[in-house]
């Protein structure tokens, strides 16, 4: 049994919140979120509490892996650690002065296509090893900039990340995932539980790109090596509530001719709230649902047949689209909703 992903969880947390509480009055004097377009807040609140997330998790997972020996066969977890430093420097640049997408979507290249270099194992065969690389570079890109989209709810990235982390986490523990991803998520799992107080609605801090985008190459890299280790489905299943939500309003908002880089609310769990659903109640219907994910994937890992795979990611699906469409539903037909 491997402890030090469960480890991970209360270190991480503790020194999460002891470094918000020291960091908060200089985010709330340099750097405050004033409302725009695609905010949900209606007053200035200081943002950049991913410092500590991704500052805690770094910590504490080069900590333990010194101590259990981890990560010492290849550059795979020190270019991971590089790669999550430039996009949290980037952010946090972005998020006092933004910066030019162009500038902003080269780094972003630079920091996936290192660890995507690096990332140990493979998921086509040899025929096709040439078309991974490009395509795990896109998809990587896509997932850091969806997790910075869909980071605009109180709590909203915690009720996305947590069960996905704790169940990574988890699975490590019990050896069904390699040490270092394990003790990686576990890390992430408790900087994202430190956050979690101050970000409870109504919001006090937020993580800011200094947090949503090195998360979200975290998570790509944990999800790649789920993949790698012969559970594709899960990889594809514990996400899909955020990636559904960020990839269908992004072609619907193409199919309309929108400037896709303005600041919009018209996401899936934006539009709950402007009809009429409450903040908590949307983040917990996500919770629910990707804890439901989770529990869908641990199928798909413990009985790994065609027809439980299909029938997996079939239902995941529906679950998914059932909950894209009530929070599409126009007010009316979500009074019941009791916000």
């Amino acid at each position: 049994m491997n402890l030090a992903p469960f480890l991970a969880v209360p270190l991480a947390a503790g020194l999460s919140a002891g470094l918000i509480v020291l960091l908060r009055p200089l985010l709330q004097r340099y750097a405050l979120a004033r409302p725009n377009a695609r905010s949900s807040h209606t007053v200035p609140t200081p943002q950049g509490g991913g410092i500590a997330i991704v500052g805690a998790a770094l910590i504490v997972t080069m900590l333990l892996a010194a101590i259990a020996g981890l990560g010492r066969d290849g550059p795979e977890l020190p270019v991971l650690a590089l790669a999550v430093l430039l996009l949290a420097g980037i952010g946090a640049v972005d998020d006092i002065r933004p910066l030019p997408a162009s500038i902003r979507l080269a780094i972003q290249a630079g920091a996936v296509a290192a660890v995507v270099t690096t990332a140990q194992g493979r998921l086509l065969p040899d025929g096709l090893v040439w078309l991974e690389g490009p395509a795990a570079l896109v998809a990587g890109l896509w997932f850091v900039n969806l997790v910075n989209f869909m980071d605009g709810l109180d709590w909203m990235t915690v009720a996305e990340f947590v069960p996905l982390t704790a169940f990574l986490a988890g699975l490590g523990i019990v050896g069904g995932y390699a040490a270092e991803p394990a003790l990686v998520a576990g890390a992430l799992l408790g900087g994202l539980l430190g956050f979690a107080p101050f970000n409870r609605p109504v919001a006090r801090l937020f993580m800011g790109d200094v947090g949503s985008l090195p998360v979200g190459l975290i998570v790509a890299w944990l999800l790649f090596r789920l993949a790698a280790e012969g559970g594709l489905a899960a990889a594809l299943i514990l996400p899909l509530y955020p990636v559904a939500d960020a990839t269908l309003t992004l072609l619907w908002r193409l199919r309309r001719g929108e400037a896709i880089w303005q600041a919009h609310r018209s996401h899936f769990y934006q539009v709950a709230t402007v009809n009429g659903a409450s903040v908590p109640k949307v983040v917990a219907r996500v919770f629910v649902l990707q804890s439901a994910l989770a529990g869908i994937a641990l199928v798909t890992l413990l009985w790994p047949s065609w027809p439980v795979t299909l029938g997996g990611l079939a239902l995941a699906a529906g679950l998914v689209a059932g909950l894209l469409r009530q929070f599409a539903a126009p007010r009316r037909a979500a009074q019941g909703d009791g916000a």
